[in-house]
């Protein structure tokens, strides 16, 4: 269950964005992100004493670049942020935790160097539904053999344990986000239309990234 869980109205239409390729949010997944960069700190700092909002959305790469930066992908998630610290060194540790998928509409002006959009949030709004019991669309032995294939063949050592013990829904998330797919892979993930969407999209991007070396379907992940 989301430790916050608001409103539709209570969502703002303008809010800051950061741009980072490669960082997937999706609506209750969490986001842990250490921001030095100045325009970023300030992001932070404003975003804490203004409902605690921003979003974070994708550099789109086939964009070409305008006065505020790169080409902003129109897909992206609003966030809120859920846990921060400050370092000894003036950094920010935070985690911004996923509420909602926005569309922008247009790119507002810049406030202390950090950019921000005017967005449309309605055609997300069951995003903020709780997540209940999420059943697959495939068997979930599926998807656990596909990744064990996609770990072994990323080097990555897992806590198979900790993956056993969580539900469907959360899983999906985890592991779209954790998993470190191509930009474009992750914002098609992004703007799969529900879970059952994602959820095959996950699957399907497991299975190629997978077998795109000729990893064999035994494979075991590696341990470090």
């Amino acid at each position: 269950m989301r430790g916050f869980h608001p409103q539709f109205a209570d969502l703002p239409e303008d809010f800051p964005v950061f741009p980072l390729n490669g960082a997937l949010l999706l609506p209750g997944g969490r986001l842990p992100l250490n921001v030095f960069e100045p325009r970023y700190l300030a992001l932070v700092e404003d975003a804490l004493g203004a409902g605690r909002m921003f979003g974070m959305v994708q550099p789109d790469k086939r964009l070409a670049r305008g006065d505020t930066g790169p080409g902003l992908y129109r897909t992206g998630c609003l966030g809120r942020i859920s846990s921060f610290s400050e370092t000894d060194d003036g950094r920010f540790l935070i985690t911004l935790t996923g509420l909602v998928r926005f569309t922008i509409i247009e790119e507002i002006e810049p406030l202390r160097g950090y950019r921000r959009v005017r967005a449309a949030l309605g055609g997300y709004a069951a995003d903020l539904l709780e997540p209940g019991e999420t059943k697959l669309p495939f068997e979930r032995d599926d998807l656990l053999k596909a990744l064990r294939r996609y770990f072994s063949h990323a080097g990555v050592d897992a806590n198979w344990e900790a993956i056993a013990a969580m539900p469907d829904s959360a899983l999906i998330v985890s592991l779209c986000m954790a998993c470190p797919f191509a930009p474009e892979e992750k914002q098609a993930l992004l703007e799969a239309k529900d879970e059952s969407d994602r959820a095959r999209a996950l699957l399907a991007l497991l299975e190629i990234n997978a077998f795109e070396d000729g990893h064999d379907e035994d494979d075991e992940p590696k341990a470090s």
